[in-house]
């Protein structure tokens, strides 16, 4: 007969403080410090120090895990390591639940709960970083530190990257342990501030001068061509970089001149407002210059939906968008390299808040001299585009 009662483990639960008593004979009662209850069973093998978890108190009751721990010291006399058994009868159980698998089964859950580019987002990520590494491992033999360097080979692309991917691992796994497809959750153990360093306070946007655009507008093609491109549609259209990587080619309107916003693209919204109201699409009108990037955009883009498709077109699974980091890293690239000294360093949404900063404060036909493409067609209201709001996509 072991040493504990009902009574102390129940006194040790309610007093919420971490314990760790023997009943005798290697089971131990354990409490952490979140207040998670579990039988231990501890033994020694081959001269080694084993300890295998029956369960979960109070859904293994101390009779049961005395019974339990009787069973396991007989194998044990036996030279069976029944922590080594347990371990390959859950990856038995499990089967087919590698990392990749799990990642699928988490995405297919948040369908309707995230953002439609936050899925395409993370999507990418596990293409790029995680599934090269681990996505053929069980996902109950992953350990923290195969997540930490994963972490740290997609921070030498740049620290957003790599506090996105630890984003998605932390996700994953969390959804894994809600599911009970895991027993523990190796990302809950990563501190990003410890690994990734604090998050850098947010930037003051920034508002290009006449004479900084003058500067950069026609270096633009050392970008590339589908960045120059994206670059010009962002000043001449105003809208959120999110806005134009999500875009598909069934909203832009080449006849009509027009380019629709579905809800689903609209930052923060996810189809809804803050009243729990329905969020429209709106409508862009763009002039015969935007138009025409389009146009170009078009040619480059193959058969995909999307205005903007994922350039390793080998590791898409499907056909998917290009992420705004993508975007966000050839700026930063060819700022350093052809304008660092000549003009404040910018982002793509620095574009944005550059066109409605000048629309503001100067004279449309005077912005016009030197970016082409930012007035609205003849007889279209000058929004930034965003007052005329619609249910639904004429």
């Amino acid at each position: 007969m072991g040493s504990l009662t009902d009574v102390q483990i129940k006194q040790w639960i309610k007093a919420k403080e971490p314990v760790a008593k023997a009943d005798g004979e290697g089971l131990t009662f354990t409490l952490s410090a979140s207040g998670r209850a579990a039988w231990i069973l501890r033994y020694r093998i081959a001269g080694k120090a084993k300890e295998k978890t029956l369960g979960q108190y109070p859904y293994i009751s101390l009779a049961e895990a005395r019974r339990l721990a009787a069973e396991d010291r007989a194998k044990i006399q036996l030279g069976v390591d029944v922590a080594v058994e347990k371990q390959r009868a859950k990856r038995e159980a499990a089967g087919a639940w590698t990392v990749k698998r799990l990642a699928e089964d988490y995405l297919a859950n948040s369908e309707g709960r995230l953002e439609q580019s936050t899925r395409e987002g993370q999507k990418q990520r596990l293409r790029d970083y995680i599934y090269p590494v681990i996505g053929n491992v069980n996902a109950c033999d992953v350990r923290p530190s195969d997540l930490i360097a994963i972490v740290e080979r997609a921070s030498k692309k740049s620290l957003h990257v790599a506090r996105l991917v630890l984003g998605v691992e932390k996700a994953i796994f969390a959804h894994g342990l809600g599911r009970h497809i895991v027993e523990s959750d190796p990302a809950s153990q990563i501190k990003t501030s410890a690994l990734l360093g604090p998050r850098p306070v947010a930037r003051t946007r920034v508002m290009l001068s006449e004479d900084e655009l003058k500067i950069i507008l026609p270096l633009l093609p050392k970008m590339g061509v589908q960045n120059a491109l994206m670059a010009k549609i962002l000043l001449g259209t105003a809208v959120r970089l999110g806005e134009l990587v999500g875009a598909k080619w069934e909203n832009v309107d080449f006849e009509n001149k027009s380019w629709f916003i579905p809800p689903t693209d609209i930052k923060g919204k996810k189809g809804k407002a803050r009243n729990g109201d329905d969020v429209r699409g709106f409508i862009v009108p763009l002039t015969d210059s935007v138009l025409k990037w389009f146009s170009d955009l078009k040619e480059l883009a193959f058969q995909s939906d999307y205005v903007l498709p994922i350039r390793s077109r080998k590791k898409a699974i499907g056909d998917a968008h290009m992420e705004a980091v993508t975007l966000n890293a050839a700026f930063n690239k060819f700022w350093k390299t052809y304008v660092s000294d000549k003009c404040q360093r910018f982002t793509p949404h620095d574009l944005r808040s550059t066109a409605r900063s000048h629309l503001s404060r100067l004279a449309l036909s005077h912005l016009i001299r030197f970016v082409p493409g930012l007035l609205p067609n003849p007889g279209c209201r000058y929004a930034p585009l965003r007052s005329r709001r619609h249910k639904s996509r004429p």
